[in-house]
């Protein structure tokens, strides 16, 4: 998640110095395109609150910076009104599409990991799609 967080803040970084004078709608579809992607995500299964949380602060304050908001502004008031979905929303969707092709799968390995819900991929499933 570290480095996942490092590439996030190099990535934004870079869109928000070379694309700072585009459009709102230019800007959103970058962010889409290069800030959504949060490679492996769907497989971090053991991590800390911490972790989570910095690398969540990292997604909204990057989207802050690209589109020149203040630091202040609601999170998910910025992301509603762009509609561009929220770091949340993201784990979400990638974590449920895991677990579909996983159950989908021929390979019975697979199909083993997610009988059971005691598995590690089940209860992180579970974690992501329970109210808090």
């Amino acid at each position: 998640m570290e480095r996942e967080r490092r590439s996030l803040s190099v990535r934004c970084n870079m869109l928000a110095r070379r694309f700072a004078h585009c459009n709102k709608e230019v800007k959103i579809t970058l962010f889409k395109a290069y800030c959504q992607s949060l490679y492996t995500c769907s497989l971090w299964v053991n991590y800390t609150r911490k972790a989570y949380s910095g690398l969540r602060v990292h997604y909204n304050n990057a989207f802050r910076l690209l589109m020149g908001l203040s630091w202040r502004c609601s999170a998910s008031g910025m992301f509603a009104e762009a509609g561009v979905d929220s770091f949340g929303a993201i784990m979400r969707k990638r974590s449920a599409s895991m677990l579909r092709r996983v159950r989908a799968s021929a390979n019975t390995i697979l199909g083993a990991l997610t009988d059971s819900f005691d598995s590690p991929i089940m209860e992180h499933w579970i974690r992501m799609h329970t109210v808090k």
